[in-house]
């Protein structure tokens, strides 16, 4: 995997072994980016079910003021420090708890994010309850846009304060952008 633009162009990070984890496709990552490029610049970033960190990591070469990685795995947890080290990345924060407990202490500690990546395993149909999560925590700020990876059966709805702006598929992937307050891209 290689990181598409910015401070990092080029540079290629590492994704963990085995068949835990799923990263995003370059094609994916690639018009995720192009649709939300200029939300990125300045913002706080997180991302919830992180993997390697590639999409918060591309967030920060882009220009993020910060980013929070969540990942439940100690090997995805290991995997993103190194790439982050490697990659000269301190404005980020990881940790290895479930994507639930990171969102409660997010609330707890009154953080609020412009930028959310969540990408779940497929099967687990985590990302809906993700989506309500972050609302119902307010940890989104007035503008925030969520990005949503999920398999292309399942069918996100919207919780209240989110609308979709942007739903697109990629064979068996599909990608939902959510804004809040109606905004849109």
């Amino acid at each position: 995997m290689r990181i598409i633009t910015g401070t990092a162009k080029g540079r290629k990070i590492d994704a963990p072994e085995g068949m835990d984890t799923r990263p995003t496709l370059e094609r994916v990552k690639e018009s995720v980016f192009g649709s939300i490029q200029f939300d990125i610049y300045g913002r706080n970033v997180l991302d919830l079910f992180a993997g390697s960190g590639n999409l918060g990591i591309e967030a920060l070469s882009r220009g993020a003021k910060h980013a929070v990685f969540c990942d439940n795995s100690r090997t995805c947890f290991g995997v993103i420090n190194s790439n982050l080290k490697k990659l000269g990345f301190e404005n980020a924060t990881v940790y290895n708890i479930d994507y639930s407990a990171l969102i409660q202490r997010m609330q707890r500690e009154g953080q609020a994010f412009d930028l959310v990546f969540i990408d779940p395993p497929y099967s687990s149909g985590l990302a809906q309850d993700a989506l309500c999560m972050l609302c119902d925590a307010d940890i989104l700020s007035d503008d925030a846009i969520v990005v949503a990876e999920h398999d292309e059966k399942q069918v996100l709805t919207p919780p209240q304060g989110l609308s979709i702006v942007s739903h697109k598929l990629y064979r068996a992937t599909a990608v939902t952008i959510f804004r809040k307050n109606g905004g849109s891209l």
